[in-house]
C-alpha cells in the first residue's frame, strides 16, 4: 500500500542546532502513527515539515507521492491538523468558527453548517456552541480546535499533543474519532508525551530523540514507559 505521506532522509536544521536529521517515516492509509519523545526532541518540528509550515534543508517529503511544490489547494483541504495551539478567533462563537474553518477549506455553505453540527455533537460541545471561543476553558478551546481539524473528514491527520488541557471524558471522544477515521481510511499521526493513551489506539509507535528516528515502540507492551525510557537512554548515553 503507497504511503500517504512519506518523509526521505528529511533533514531541517536551525541555528541553535536544534532540529531533525535524516528522518525516515511513512504514515500509511487506514493506521494511527504516534511519534513520542521527550520535550525538544523534534516532534513539533517535524510536523510543520509534514505540514509544508517549514521547508526541509535536504531530503524529500511526498504526500501520495507527490512532491509538496505540486500539491494542489484541492489536495491540502483534504488534510486536517492541530500544531502546538488551536487556532480561533475569540470574539466568533464556536459554532462560527467552526463554520469559518470549513469555509476556509472550501466546503459550501450547507456543507459547512452540516459538518459544524455533527462534529460540535460528537466532540459534546452543544452547550458551548454559541459561546464567544475567548470565553472558554483551556480544554474546551483545545476541543474547539480538534474540531475544526477533523469536522471535514480528512484523509490525513496530523494532531500535536492532542490530549492537552482535556479531561478523561474529551479524551474518550478525540479516542473515537480518531479510531473512526482511521477504520474509513483516514492516515492519523499523534505526537504524546502519554505513552499509556497512545498506547491503546496506535498501530504503530515511533521514538524520536534528538531529532532523529531512534526506534519503535510495541503498542500494548508491558512497561511501556519503561521501554520508552530506557532507548533513549540508551540513545542518549551513546550520542
Amino acid at each position: 500500500m503507497q504511503a500517504s505521506l512519506a518523509l526521505k532522509a528529511v533533514t531541517k536544521i536551525f541555528p541553535s542546532g536544534d532540529g531533525v536529521r535524516e528522518v525516515d517515516l511513512a504514515l500509511t492509509p487506514g493506521e494511527i502513527h504516534a511519534l513520542v519523545g521527550l520535550n525538544g526532541a523534534g516532534k513539533s518540528t517535524l510536523m510543520r515539515l509534514m505540514l509544508g509550515m517549514k521547508s526541509p534543508d535536504s531530503g524529500l517529503i511526498t504526500l501520495n507521492g507527490v512532491a509538496f511544490d505540486k500539491i494542489s489547494p484541492d489536495r491540502w483541504a483534504r488534510v486536517g491538523h492541530l500544531i502546538e495551539y488551536p487556532l480561533a478567533y475569540a470574539e466568533l462563537t464556536v459554532r462560527q468558527n467552526l463554520i469559518l474553518s470549513a469555509r476556509l477549506r472550501g466546503s459550501a455553505p450547507d456543507r459547512a453548517k452540516s459538518a459544524s453540527a455533527t462534529i460540535i455533537e460528537k466532540l459534546n460541545l452543544g452547550k458551548f456552541a454559541e459561546r464567544r471561543t475567548g470565553e472558554l476553558s483551556l480544554g474546551n478551546r483545545q476541543r474547539v480546535g480538534l474540531a475544526s481539524a477533523l469536522q471535514h473528514e480528512p484523509d490525513l491527520i496530523i494532531l500535536d499533543e492532542p490530549t492537552n488541557a482535556l479531561d478523561p471524558a474529551g479524551v474518550i471522544l478525540l479516542r473515537t474519532v480518531l479510531l473512526e477515521r482511521a477504520a474509513n481510511g483516514a492516515s492519523v499521526l499523534v505526537s504524546s508525551h502519554h505513552l499509556d493513551e497512545v498506547s491503546r489506539i496506535a498501530d504503530r509507535i515511533t521514538v524520536i530523540n534528538g531529532g532523529r528516528i531512534i526506534g519503535a515502540l510495541q503498542p500494548g507492551q508491558p512497561e511501556i514507559e519503561r521501554a520508552f525510557f530506557s532507548l533513549v537512554q540508551t540513545d542518549s548515553e551513546a550520542a
